[in-house]
């Protein structure tokens, strides 16, 4: 509902009594002029709309655009709908238009013909793969020991730990090196395949150069790296998930996520041996003996032991 202001009810009242009084007296009581009485007398049809104040916005301005100009921005956007602004406006400079950038953006403000941008195609995602039995893939990752936990001895030291988590049963092994490379990749391995109860099949891990050697050297199958060399000798099949994309390694890289809080954030390593046996005991209590919700609340050392049963 409109409102009613002020004015408007001084100009009814105006106008009433003028009709009453006459317009000179009108004048004379409401302190105005003749002029300004015969007008909103003239304006006046019974209506509170009618006693609203009007736009005063102009009609024309000296700097508006020709027709011509007009006519060339109209036919230039049906033949390039989808051209963005800078764009379309190099196109109709080269026409002979010769407006400002930023006067031709309020002009298709103005008009409603600003581009019209396609939706982006939305990512779809592969539905995953759900494992069938333990072994049947494993995710392989590094983790970059954060130095404000390194103390005494440890200070100024680089520690790495080395990550990986059977898909199915969600069962994790870690290991502390003082190295991250292909060597301590290959050991890494061998000591995995040595602790996990059943044959693995599948390797997965990202494009780093301590497991592959896809982005900095040649693509023949002679020069693979140690870690490589290893899983061939094992007849393990290994797994590269795509570039840039580290959630295909989700699991490992959720279980970093989660040492930074229940670990890393509580502990302090005074030596690489320190950390090896820290390690290992959080590990053994504060992972693979933790319910998870993915297992239906059970542990992964549960879900392991009842497959093997």
């Amino acid at each position: 509902m409109a409102t009613i202001t002020q004015d408007m009810r001084y100009r009814l009242s105006l106008i009433r009594f003028a009709e009453k009084f006459g317009v000179s007296k009108a004048a004379v009581k409401y302190k105005t002029n003749r002029q300004y009485i015969y007008r909103w007398k003239r304006r006046f049809d019974g209506s509170w709309d009618s006693l609203r104040d009007r736009s005063r916005r102009p009609l024309h301005h000296p700097n508006q655009h020709t027709p011509q100009e007009i006519s060339l921005i109209s036919h230039m956007r049906r033949r390039n709908p989808n051209a963005g602004l800078v764009i379309f406006w190099v196109k109709l400079m080269h026409r002979g238009y010769s407006r400002s950038i930023s006067g031709l953006y309020r002009f298709l403000r103005k008009q409603k013909m600003m581009a019209v941008k396609p939706a982006n195609p939305k990512y779809v995602p592969k539905p995953y793969e759900q494992m069938l039995f333990p072994g049947q893939r494993i995710q392989i990752d590094v983790k970059f020991v954060p130095s404000i936990c390194l103390v005494n001895q440890a200070q100024g030291q680089s520690f790495f730990q080395y990550t990986a988590i059977d898909e199915y049963s969600r069962w994790r092994f870690v290991e502390a090196f003082e190295e991250h490379n292909t060597y301590s990749s290959a050991v890494f391995l061998d000591h995995l395949v040595k602790v996990f109860p059943l044959p693995i099949q599948c390797v997965q891990t990202d494009n780093g150069s301590e497991f592959t050697k896809r982005f900095t050297g040649t693509k023949r199958e002679e020069n693979l790296t140690l870690f490589e060399e290893r899983l061939r000798q094992y007849g393990i099949k290994h797994k590269k998930i795509r570039p840039f994309t580290p959630r295909h390694n989700g699991k490992v890289e959720r279980s970093h996520r989660k040492d930074n809080e229940r670990f890393y954030a509580t502990h302090t390593l005074y030596s690489f041996e320190d950390f090896a046996a820290q390690l290992k005991v959080y590990n053994r209590r504060g992972y693979n003996n933790f319910p998870m919700r993915p297992l239906g609340w059970k542990t992964p050392n549960e879900v392991l032991r009842d497959y093997l049963r």
